[in-house]
């Protein structure tokens, strides 16, 4: 007797035939089922399925399936994270425009995924850079704006010259941006904000409710937050400069207060650029500061390098003159852009101090009994101990030192107890093409309106033009006139970071097909929270307290009720290789891809194959 083997382009074919006519993963809100939604972090459309989105969307099948057989309803939708510069920069590789590239891509993936079997409910399928997808994340901005949790300001941001767009901390490698490979600069642009920052105790605290994440998850997003508690504190400054008298600082150690011996402030604080206007060396200093890296690891490690000012700061507490210094070390865009230093006590500090020979003044004694001492020769001595050298705080611990200085400080007007948090305000402006407009008109007397509701979306043209330097629709004046209340007025020409996108997807699935508001409630509520999410752990801070902070947003907009939107979270590991790239004169790494995974057409009609490739390189 002949052993029966399987045969995948017949018995697959007619199997996913069935699943489609009889719609077998279609997902409806039935109250009398206990509901499980599973959901794999969507995929940006590249072109391709690898190795890695087959492990992880592997991964949310088995576990849906799993569910189904337990009698569960269960919802696993799919969809395109589809907007970003990869579509531009590859569109301009093809000779296409971005949407074109986009939309090929987003069936050829399909197909891909079709033919791997995994049930999905396509009838919920969403693409981020449809109209009927990005219409509701411009209604929300609008409504975010008119609550008072939207702002324009200037800000210092990291400028990549090549890809002409903002990067974020984590998108700079080496000083250099991720794509483009070119030197990044720091520049000071108008941009939108969104205040995650009043969120933040909330985002710390409701950590504690997914217990069902990995620990690992949560303490790298507590750590990204950073909670604490200090004193912010006033010096005064010696004379007027720049218009101000006084400027503040953030510590956590008030502790080591009496142990100031300088003050340093950023590169484009406007004590720096005061001081440069009569000081060429200063001003040489400013400019090498645009290229600084930023990147906390990296700020860390390199060299500490300064320029002294000339200008005077008053000590809050014994009245003594402190230097202030430009150092590359303190950023403008982090807290006021100014830190009180205290080289005895901070290792960064003392690295500064010892290259320019300034005052190290030791005003916390260690434990002998405990065989912790201190050698300020060597380095900093940064534990808490006993008080000396302070004056009337002698002798106190550095905690007692803690409420006895900030209660001086306060009684003087010069200091009060606050809460800080590492996390900063969420900048959402991108200077590039291929994402959402934001949904904000410019007024002829300065002032920003948000596009009324019945005017959106505000529609990103498709059929364009790339020529790789400007954003089409900024190279179009006439794209952007528009009118408000019969008054000339610009429509705003940035787009939306695609976090944006990729912090409510999740959420739109519930109501994928509602042309008529952004969410049911009453389908999101049945669906939400996530019961199972699976995606990479490289998406452990940024999307993912993005997500939840929307998710928040939306809470308070009434339209989902539970705090958080995802139970729980499974990270699938990753697929690794080697890349091999070429560096042009520019800076911009290309690279070459090795490995593709392709579906073919075999001579038998109607019948699939999966076939590995390997494409070679001269």
């Amino acid at each position: 007797m002949a052993e029966k083997q399987y045969q995948p382009q017949e018995i697959e074919k007619e199997v996913q035939a069935y699943w489609e006519t009889q719609q077998t993963f279609k997902a409806t809100e039935d109250a009398d089922k206990e509901k499980f939604y599973c959901l794999s972090m969507f995929p940006y459309p590249s072109g391709r399925l690898h190795m890695g989105h087959v492990r992880n969307y592997t991964i949310g099948d088995v576990i849906s399936r799993y569910q189904r057989m337990l009698g569960k309803n269960v919802l696993q939708p799919m969809g395109w994270d589809a907007f970003g510069l990869p579509a531009e920069n590859a569109a301009l590789n093809n000779n296409t425009a971005p949407a074109n590239w986009t939309y090929s891509n987003i069936e050829y993936m399909k197909t891909q995924l079709k033919t791997l079997g995994f049930g999905y409910d396509w009838d919920r399928e969403i693409a981020t850079c449809k109209k009927d997808y990005y219409r509701w994340e411009q209604w929300f901005f609008t409504r975010l704006f008119e609550k008072g949790l939207v702002y324009k300001k200037n800000a210092t941001v990291n400028w990549d010259p090549v890809d002409h767009t903002v990067l974020a901390n984590e998108q700079v490698i080496d000083g250099r941006g991720w794509r483009s490979g070119a030197l990044v600069e720091q520049k000071e642009i108008p941009q939108w904000f969104l205040k995650i920052t009043d969120y933040a105790e909330e985002l710390v605290n409701d950590l504690e409710q997914l217990e069902e994440w990995p620990e690992q998850v949560r303490a790298m997003q507590k750590n990204w937050i950073g909670r604490s508690e200090g004193v912010e504190i006033t010096f005064a400054l010696e004379q007027t400069v720049a218009q101000l008298n006084n400027f503040d600082v953030y510590t956590t150690r008030p502790d080591t207060l009496l142990g100031v011996t300088y003050v340093a402030v950023a590169a484009q604080h406007p004590i720096s650029l005061e001081a440069a206007k009569n000081n060429i060396v200063l001003a040489a200093f400013i400019e090498e500061c645009k290229t600084t890296k930023v990147a906390e690891a990296d700020m860390a490690t390199m060299e500490k390098k300064g320029c002294a000012t000339g200008y005077f700061a008053i000590h809050p507490l014994t009245g003594d003159k402190v230097p202030v210094w430009v150092a590359n070390f303190v950023l403008m865009g982090y807290g006021s852009g100014a830190v009180m230093a205290v080289p005895g006590h901070d290792q960064r500090d003392w690295e500064f101090a010892t290259k320019y020979e300034l005052e190290i003044k030791q005003v916390v004694q260690g434990d002998a009994q405990n065989n912790i001492e201190c050698d300020l020769t060597q380095g900093a001595f940064t534990e808490k101990g006993l008080l000396v050298n302070s004056g009337e705080f002698d002798g106190l611990t550095s905690a007692e030192a803690f409420e006895k200085i900030a209660q001086a400080l306060s009684e003087q007007g010069k200091g009060k107890k606050k809460i800080n948090y590492r996390l900063r305000d969420w900048g959402v402006s991108r200077q590039r093409y291929w994402g959402t407009p934001i949904p904000m008109l410019n007024l002829e007397n300065g002032e920003s309106v948000p596009v009324p509701s019945n005017q959106l979306p505000v529609e990103l043209p498709e059929d364009v033009q790339m020529n790789g330097v400007i954003s089409p629709i900024k190279a179009d004046p006439e794209w952007a006139k528009t009118e408000f209340n019969g008054q000339p007025a610009l429509r705003e020409t940035d787009t939306f970071d695609t976090f944006m996108e990729s912090s409510w997807y999740y959420a739109r699935y519930c109501s994928a097909q509602n042309d008529q508001a952004m969410l049911d409630p009453a389908q999101a509520n049945y669906w939400l929270p996530v019961d199972q999410y699976v995606g990479g752990i490289e998406h452990a801070i940024l999307h993912l307290l993005y997500s939840r902070f929307f998710h928040k947003l939306l809470r308070d907009e009434g339209l989902v009720q539970s705090d958080e939107p995802y139970k729980r979270l499974l990270c699938q590991g990753m697929v690794l290789a080697d890349s091999f790239y070429r560096e042009d004169a520019a800076g911009k790494k290309n690279g070459f891809p090795l490995l593709t995974l392709t579906v073919k057409k075999t001579t038998k009609a109607g019948s699939s194959s999966l076939y590995l490739s390997l494409m070679a390189w001269k």
